[in-house]
């Protein structure tokens, strides 16, 4: 990859500068058992929960709900116990969900789309299902949202560009058709950086971290971020390419799990780089992200790159505990530049691990170089070029700044740079893979630590971001979209300015069970996962 492509792109493999000091925020932590009476009288009677059935789970242990009450920040699992034994109502739980966005999305500015009369058409016919006997498992009546890449059937899907605002699709993706098979109730699309890249495109709303507004609320995926950490959904989807589910997961202290590339289809979701698009759910526990995951994997005839592997059950195996497994730890590579804060952060949690019977081990990860932080842009831009090739350059007016950059960039490589880019990816993925086969998890952090970032430069052209590109650590999020490897996120400390910390699970080629093990046994030994924004 020749060395003009550099330039703009030496974030790739810097440090992060010192973490910022805004205001600290109120926050939420732990969680108490809850009287049926407890409960109603918290939600305000009948609206939500009807006046049969108990509040504890198939195990006997108890619900968890926000000690104020708030079922927008309880856990999908947790609800669908609810809505299971019909202790909460779909409808009354959908009418909830969307007097919330009403009334706080205004300012978040995570939905580009809300479905309301579609989401309670649903909400009804989930309801009747169920109390009919009918019930099709964990996502049955819950209210969910998706990235706004996602096909919908008769409802826009823009991709963050006002060159595709009027497009209206007249299928849903597969992902969209088999979240809606399993019975989830869908309130609307959520908003998104131009094309699933950096910038936004200035026709379109910039998503607000509901943990501080001065933060950034991550990229691409940010309204997934948004909309899932301040509860105004049970989980989303997001896309991720370079790092845009495990970004917004760390910006918005949450959990984000990417599969293997293949293990979910991406017919009918708008390309970034379809060499590197993976698609995947972005909820409040590893549980959720299970049940999430699950219900959108598997082959697809029309995506020839989805894999005919079987899909796992991936709640049997969160229980199975970690004793005995091996995380691997390359501390060179996890904390060189690295915000102090989150090497200690990520000490504490390798220690928790081990208490619970975990064997830490070394490892040693492939350095990703500058040269390969060029390779990626090279195959991404060309990539995103093919991608937009009916609408860009012919409507180029239609595009913001950030991405007319951007696939300039990309209608500018070669065939022969192209080449040596995917093959110098392919030689490093090699040597990934096979690090990450010496251990059952690799841990590192998730991508950096929330941080201003001015609105004004989000809407601008690509020169303006790079003095702020320092503060994303790309070395821990695009080795594994090169490789096509899973891994999962989520929170495991808080900032010294309140907000959360992350650490990040990279695993082998279709271990997304293992991960979410390991995941879930860290979460449930902690109290991080109850840590939500004060809206």
């Amino acid at each position: 990859v020749p060395v003009t492509l550099t330039d703009m792109r030496q974030h790739a493999v810097n440090p992060a500068p010192s973490a910022p000091e805004p205001a600290m925020i109120d926050r939420e932590l732990g969680g108490i058992a809850m009287t049926r009476r407890e409960m109603l009288a918290l939600l305000g009677g009948g609206a939500l929960v009807s006046l049969h059935g108990g509040c504890t789970g198939n195990d006997g242990t108890s619900t968890y709900v926000e000690p104020d009450g708030s079922i927008h920040y309880a856990s999908l699992v947790d609800v669908a116990r609810l809505i299971e034994r019909g202790d909460v109502s779909p409808v009354a739980l959908t009418e909830r969900m969307l007097a919330r966005i009403q009334s706080i999305d205004g300012r978040l500015k995570s939905y580009a789309t809300v479905m309301g009369e579609q989401a309670l058409d649903a909400a009804r016919v989930a309801q009747q299902e169920i109390e009919t006997g009918n019930y099709r498992g964990p996502l049955h009546g819950i209210p969910i949202a998706v990235k706004d890449l996602c096909y919908t059937q008769g409802v826009r899907t823009m991709g963050g560009t006002q060159a595709l605002a009027d497009f209206i699709p007249d299928f849903d993706a597969t992902v969209v058709a088999k979240l809606q098979d399993a019975g989830a109730v869908l309130l609307g699309k959520l908003n998104l950086t131009e094309g699933a890249m950096g910038g936004y495109n200035p026709e379109f709303d910039l998503p607000v971290n509901p943990w501080d507004e001065s933060l950034w609320a991550g990229a691409s995926s940010s309204g997934s971020g948004v909309a899932t950490a301040a509860g105004l959904c049970f989980g989303s989807l997001g896309s991720d390419t370079g790092g845009s589910i495990r970004f917004p997961a760390m910006a918005n202290g949450i959990v984000g799990l990417k599969p293997t590339y293949g293990r979910v289809s991406r017919y009918g979701v708008l390309a970034l780089a379809e060499s590197l698009d993976h698609i995947g759910p972005m909820t409040r526990s590893v549980a959720d992200a299970a049940v999430m995951l699950e219900a959108i994997a598997g082959q697809d005839s029309n995506d020839p790159t989805s894999l005919s592997d079987p899909v796992p059950d991936m709640l049997r195996e969160l229980e199975r505990g970690v004793q005995g497994a091996r995380i691997g730890f390359d501390r060179a590579y996890a904390t060189a530049g690295v915000d102090p804060g989150i090497v200690a952060a990520l000490d504490v949690a390798l220690g928790e691990l081990e208490g619970l019977g975990a064997q830490v081990v070394e490892v040693s990860l492939p350095a990703f170089s500058e040269e390969l932080g060029d390779a990626w842009f090279a195959i991404c831009s060309r990539e995103a070029a093919n991608a937009h090739a009916e609408t860009y350059p012919a409507r180029a007016a239609d595009y913001g700044p950030y991405f007319t950059d951007f696939l300039e960039m990309g209608l500018a490589v070669t065939d022969e740079v192209y080449a040596g880019a995917t093959a110098l990816r392919d030689e490093y993925s090699v040597q990934f893979r096979a690090a990450l086969g010496t251990a059952d998890a690799v841990a590192c952090p998730a991508g950096g630590v929330p941080f201003p970032f001015p609105a004004e430069v989000q809407f601008g052209d690509m020169a303006g971001f790079d003095p702020h590109m320092g503060n994303l650590w790309f070395q821990f999020t695009l080795p594994a979209d090169f490789a096509g490897t899973p891994s999962i996120s989520l929170p495991c400390g808080v900032t010294d300015y309140g907000v959360p910390h992350t650490i990040q699970f990279l695993g082998r080629h279709l271990s997304e069970p293992t991960l979410c093990r390991i995941a879930h046994a860290y979460e449930q030994a902690t109290t991080w996962h109850r840590l939500h924004p004060a809206v």
